[in-house]
């Protein structure tokens, strides 16, 4: 079985390709600037950082598909889901992974699509998938569609990346925080596990399933809906804004200015009456 799912693995990623140098285009920069929240905030200097880390990362990683065309957005979002969560420390690097395969819809165990079992949106791991993160696409770009539902799945995804950097998967970053600073990490997930399992909390229940899991829930939640998270958890907050050192507020604020213009999909209709997605 092993065997099988790494020849797989082999026919979706093949053997990296050295890549040309790749200069910036400004249209990628107004791709950025209508998708994602968190670029849309930076500061021109940063904006020129944030296009430095996606180039990097695009030379470092390999971006394909079997059965779907990508486009120049599906290699922003992946690289803007890696950049994200590690913007805080301006030398990481993915050195564990090697190829992101996109897939056209959830996938199952054997990476099929529209099977009655194919209810993956993400994947990483090791053995087979070492080195390896599989994504649905239309999931993907839905993470960034909506930036306020708490669910991003790239973030998701490179969280786990992040928790496995150490060599081990066990839902505390090590290589952003000293291991000494676990204990109350592991309480505070304890005390926020009670609270799902008595429905006294709005963090997906998806986090129940473990730490591991906690750790991608509870950050997707940090990134897509700050406010709510420092006002509804507050430690939870601070605790996540200690390991990603990040000051995320600046996302909130951004949106507040907009909710009486016109929205920018073009309906006429003010952003929020329109797009101003639901809290």
């Amino acid at each position: 079985m092993l065997n099988w799912c790494k020849d797989l693995l082999q026919s979706f990623f093949g053997k990296p390709t050295p890549l040309e140098p790749i200069i910036w285009q400004e249209e990628w920069s107004d791709f950025l600037t209508e998708t994602v929240a968190f670029y849309r905030v930076l500061s021109d200097e940063d904006k020129a950082l944030f296009h430095q880390r996606v180039l990097l990362f695009w030379q470092t990683t390999t971006i394909e598909s079997r059965d779907t065309v990508i486009t120049e957005g599906d290699r922003l979002l992946v690289a803007a889901s890696a950049v994200i969560p590690v913007w805080g420390f301006p030398h990481w690097h993915y050195f564990d992974l090697t190829g992101v395969y996109l897939l056209a819809g959830p996938f199952n165990d054997g990476f099929e699509c529209g099977a009655a079992d194919s209810r993956y949106t993400g994947m990483v791991g090791s053995g087979p998938m070492d080195g390896k993160l599989v994504l649905s696409l239309p999931a993907l770009h839905m993470g960034f569609k909506n930036s306020k539902d708490k669910h991003n799945v790239g973030i998701h995804e490179f969280v786990h990346l992040i928790d496995m950097a150490d060599g081990n998967m066990d839902g505390y970053p090590e290589r952003l925080k000293q291991y000494a600073f676990s204990v109350p990490w592991f309480e505070l997930v304890a005390l926020k596990t009670k609270e799902i399992c008595k429905n006294r909390s709005d963090i997906d229940d998806y986090a129940l399933t473990n730490s591991v899991e906690f750790l991608a829930v509870a950050s997707e939640y940090f990134f897509e809906s700050p406010e709510y998270l420092q006002k509804k958890h507050p430690a939870l907050f601070a605790a996540l804004s200690e390991f990603y050192q990040q000051d995320i507020m600046k996302i909130e604020n951004d949106i507040k200015p907009f909710k009486k213009s016109l929205c920018r999909c073009g309906s006429g209709k003010k952003y929020k009456h329109c797009c101003l997605p639901d809290a």
